[in-house]
């Protein structure tokens, strides 16, 4: 059951979110899962990047959820780890299809799979849950991703000190700050309030950069940008005021990752 305050805002608009109604209603929920790994004999990496290529990506596709990425960990704490990010169109979609995996025989061969091998298949599995904002109602994939070596990814949560802050920072990036990160070619991929997971409330998001000289040159160009000098200028819209903490790690694709 979804609870709280976070929830609650999620599911009713926020003034910025309210002044586009065309979008509100194509607003996604994407699930993200980290899969805590360690090193050691058990191969656990391998089993699990087998698991979800051939077990549960397949398997939540043919149940109609749209699996958006499967990465692990290249710059950040904690690992060894694989983050998976999977969209659903809503809550109750989100319910039909995982029934359905449940269900499905040749999930459950690739789930047995992963579970027979010697010792533990991984550490723990740790997930939340975003409501996406109307300025990136779906995640945004790449079609050249043939075409083109694997980007890499940077995945970013913003901490808020109260829900009211939080809106404030959600009609920032509605109201401009995503366009910008798309004029400047920083690729946003996705952005969401969190409605089930930790560190609430929080929004958070993702970027995509060709290698990590071009992150630090588009983060440069984003600081002295003019728009986003304007955006921000208002004291109201400081970071120390509507922002308590912003954590990031750097992420990059696994072969089968649809996003890449």
């Amino acid at each position: 059951m979804i609870t709280g305050a976070a929830a609650m805002s999620a599911l009713v608009s926020s003034k910025a979110q309210a002044a586009q109604p065309n979008r509100e209603s194509t607003r996604s929920f994407l699930e993200l899962k980290t899969w805590y790994l360690h090193n050691s004999s058990e191969s656990q990496a391998s089993r699990v990047s087998e698991y979800l290529e051939t077990g549960l990506f397949p398997a939540l596709t043919r149940a109609g959820a749209k699996p958006v990425a499967a990465f692990s960990n290249l710059i950040g704490p904690n690992g060894p780890y694989i983050v998976t990010i999977v969209q659903y169109p809503s809550l109750g979609s989100m319910e039909t299809t995982l029934a359905k995996v449940a269900e499905d025989e040749a999930h459950e061969k690739a789930s047995q799979k992963l579970s027979s091998g010697a010792g533990m298949p991984f550490v723990t599995i740790e997930s939340s849950l975003l409501h996406s904002l109307t300025i990136l109602p779906e995640a945004v994939l790449p079609t050249d991703s043939n075409t083109r070596p694997a980007r890499i990814f940077e995945l970013r949560t913003y901490q808020s000190q109260s829900m009211t802050a939080l809106n404030k920072k959600a009609g920032m990036f509605n109201g401009g700050e995503i366009a910008i990160f798309q004029r400047l070619g920083m690729r946003p991929v996705f952005i969401g309030e969190s409605i089930v997971g930790p560190r609430q409330p929080n929004i958070t998001y993702m970027l995509s950069f060709d290698n990590l000289d071009g992150r630090e040159k588009h983060w440069q160009q984003f600081g002295s940008d003019p728009a986003w000098k304007t955006l921000s200028a208002n004291p109201e819209l400081k970071d120390s005021e509507i922002v308590a903490n912003i954590s990031n790690v750097i992420l990059r694709p696994l072969a089968f990752s649809p996003l890449r």
